[in-house]
């Protein structure tokens, strides 16, 4: 598109370089002013948390990692107990050169760990490194699979092996003897992957390694994904002369997935045997697990569409499986994670998350798959399971029975007698438990205050302080921002929405003030919660502080307020959300210090696309918009997630077309600036450039930034200072 440039007399130019010049001056010299630089080169709100931290096997003490060394700390002691490894000590067995260790892992027994070294990122979760396991017994120390990088290194329960993956297969090696097993032969880039995810199960079942250990230590079962079928993505990636094209395998919405299979292979005698799950094969195996029994596998199978789920226990020796339990639902089932099962010591009953009845709650089966009781119950969700202890009869977990902004951890008996609070602090908690869940670790933080951590025994009091944040909350306490508040309001459909509002610190309510809006909206989702929002919530202090007001609401759609509140924009995502930011927006424009022609709203990803949105669908009621790496067209996303939401475009073509921006690009208004990474393999650049050509197409002016070689998360270097830099000036120059 033609590019437009004013012209300034030169005059003109030295009187706004001396204004620039001069309000850096005055930034610089008022000490309570956030600058930029600050959140973004300088990272200077950045706060700490626990570093390298791991539970002991005796939960009384537990390990952190402080400048290359292992240390080792009691629960009630202030000081060290004692250093386990000091990593500069061990050299590498090839090279004879010091390490430089990223991560270490503790086998079961603890008398192996395992180092990581070279780390490389692929994907959201899946990474690569040069692994090394060190002896305490006798000093030695294993270099895996000849030095190459590998995946998803995993000691064995007895510690006498070790798993891993490599260039899509799988193997095993046994310490004893110093042999290394190959579990598979056939794995082969955008073929078939053995032990580890594709991109769309990564992306969206949120786990990479794809192989576990039975618990007797005789059995692998992995996962095996033949991705033949599935079409390819093509990304450039610039740089040289020539640009290098990145391929890999991507199943976008109605089109051909992996086939996935799950195989278990017996290291002792080498036999392998394929789970038999049934003759479909456009299914979903969104988890395996092992049960108490070594002999039986626990697999969750879905449908395509997601609105089932069954769970299988299969058979080690044969394959064979059994269904104990079907879920069915008429949007979706939740989308299952580690978290939605356990499965008790006494090998007789498991946990069982579900929605079953309107709340996402905890349920007890017997292994039959006979329902024996509903264990958690009220009008709240219980959003993470956490820990059983059985011999204390307690199940632990997270809920918003405080409210959807809140997350407390609770505790309740396992006949569902008796439920406890054990966090007494407002805010968003997440607790880690040992391993008898004697004493659990907490890091919690609220909207306006930074993260504390530290140790907690079982029924919630604290008994070790670990990071607090004291030097954080003196540099916020030094800075002229405002707390932000918490309110509600209801559309003028009578449903009640949740937001929160920072105003600037010198607010005058007899003045108006522009409105900046900052959404994502996505299902299950949240932005209003009382957590601590780092490099965005220092950013939108900023530009308070520069005199606009920042607002968040939760559409309908998002989480923590039940299954009816979630589920309702089923088969027509987008259409429900963007009617209430835009009924949001409205509301706003009644209040008496908010200037309604004066208000934007910015997002990324999801929040791009409600930006888009709102622009097109507004009605002119925003003045400007910046959307960040927005699916513009649902077409491209991912089948696991558009399908779960839309079904099939093949099934559901209008619950597609009928809310994408691409289809109201004439109707556009308001200032737009358009964001996006090149290199982006999630919400593939294809998204902003067929939305740019129909904007083209409709003759509307637009603005665009587009960051050569940069995935979803726009980082790296300086990246993410010049893009927040460049949304600042169009905030400033738009609102």
């Amino acid at each position: 598109m033609k590019m437009q440039f004013r012209k300034y007399t030169f005059l003109g130019l030295l009187a706004l370089c001396f204004l620039g010049w001069a309000s850096q001056i005055s930034a610089q010299a008022d000490p309570s002013a956030i600058a930029l630089e600050d959140i973004w080169l300088r990272y200077k709100y950045v706060p700490e948390y626990p570093s390298g931290f791991n539970w002991m096997r005796d939960d009384n003490f537990y390990t952190e990692l402080e400048a290359g060394k292992i240390e080792k700390y009691g629960i009630k002691d202030q000081a060290k107990v004692a250093t386990i490894l000091d990593i500069s000590t061990i050299k590498d067995p090839v090279s004879n050169e010091a390490l430089e260790i990223e991560g270490y892992t503790f086998s079961a027994d603890e008398s192996k760990i395992l180092l990581t070294s070279g780390g490389q990122a692929i994907y959201r979760h899946s990474t690569k490194e040069v692994c090394y396991v060190w002896d305490s017994k006798s000093s030695k120390v294993y270099k895996l699979h000849d030095g190459e990088q590998v995946s998803y290194a995993s000691f064995s329960p007895d510690g006498a092996s070790i798993a891993y993956m490599c260039d899509n297969n799988l193997f095993a090696y046994t310490f004893a003897t110093g042999k290394e097993s190959t579990l598979s032969t056939d794995g082969a880039w955008g073929k078939i992957i053995n032990g580890g995810t594709d991109w769309v199960y990564e992306e969206e079942y949120a786990f990479a390694q794809a192989f576990a250990w039975s618990p007797d230590s005789k059995r692998i079962a992995f996962y095996r994904f033949d991705e033949s079928d599935v079409q390819e993505f093509q990304m450039a990636i610039y740089g040289d002369l020539y640009p290098e094209q990145y391929k890999f395998k991507y199943p976008k919405a109605g089109e051909a997935n992996a086939k996935v299979e799950i195989h278990i292979h017996e290291l002792a005698s080498g036999n392998k045997v394929k789970a038999n799950l049934g003759t479909e094969v456009d299914q979903y195996i969104p988890r395996i697990t092992w049960t108490q029994n070594p002999e039986k596998l626990a697999v969750m199978r879905m449908n395509r569409l997601q609105n089932q789920v069954d769970v299988l226990l299969v058979d080690a020796r044969s394959g064979q499986a059994q269904t104990i339990l079907t879920e069915k639902e008429e949007t979706y089932v939740e989308q299952p994670s580690d978290l939605t099962w356990h499965f008790l010591k006494s090998g007789k009953e498991f946990l069982w998350q579900s929605e079953a009845d309107g709340h996402n709650h905890i349920y007890l089966y017997e292994m039959d798959g006979k329902l024996k009781k509903q264990i958690t119950k009220g009008d709240f969700d219980v959003i993470d399971f956490c820990a059983l202890d059985e011999k204390r009869g307690l199940i632990y977990y997270i809920s918003s029975a405080d409210g959807p902004m809140d997350k407390q951890l609770y505790s309740v008996t396992l006949d569902g007698k008796k439920t406890t609070r054990l966090t007494a602090a407002a805010g968003m908690h997440a607790p880690e438990f040992s391993s008898s869940q004697s004493y659990y670790l907490d890091t919690y933080s609220t909207i306006d205050q930074p993260p504390y951590a530290a140790l907690y025994n079982h029924e919630g009091k604290e008994v070790k302080k670990l990071k607090d944040n004291e030097n954080l909350k003196n540099k916020l306490a030094g800075l002229n921002i405002a707390k932000p508040e918490f309110f509600k309001f209801k559309t003028t459909d009578g449903t009640e929405l949740n937001g929160w509002m920072i105003k600037p610190p010198s607010f005058d309510a007899t003045r108006q003030y522009p409105v900046l809006m900052h959404v994502y909206g996505g299902p299950g989702s949240q932005t209003v919660k009382n957590e601590f929002g780092g490099f965005n919530y220092m950013w939108h202090q900023m530009l308070a502080q520069q005199g606009y007001i920042i607002v968040s609401v939760d559409n309908r759609g998002t989480g923590g307020r039940g299954e009816a509140f979630k589920k309702c924009t089923y088969g027509q995502l987008g259409k429900l959300e963007a009617e209430d930011q835009i009924e949001a927006a409205k509301y706003l424009g009644t209040l008496n210090y908010i200037n309604k022609d004066r208000i934007g709203i910015w997002g990324w990803s999801y929040g791009g696309y409600m930006t888009s949105l709102c622009l097109t669908k507004g009605g002119g009621v925003f003045k400007m918009g910046i959307a960040v790496a927005p699916v513009t067209n649902w077409r491209y996303y991912d089948t696991i997630y558009t399908e779960r939401y839309l079904k099939t475009p093949q099934l559901n073509a209008s619950g597609y077309d009928d809310n994408s921006p691409i289809q109201f690009a004439k109707q556009l208004k308001g200032a737009y600036l358009l964001v996006h990474g090149t290199a982006d393999d999630n919400v593939h650049f294809q998204n902003s450039m067929d939305w740019t050509a129909a904007l083209v197409a409709a003759n509307i002016p637009f603005d665009m930034a587009f960051y050569p070689n940069k995935n979803h998360g726009i980082y790296g270097g300086a990246t993410r200072y010049h893009l927040y830099n460049k949304m600042t000036n169009f905030v400033k120059a738009n609102l």
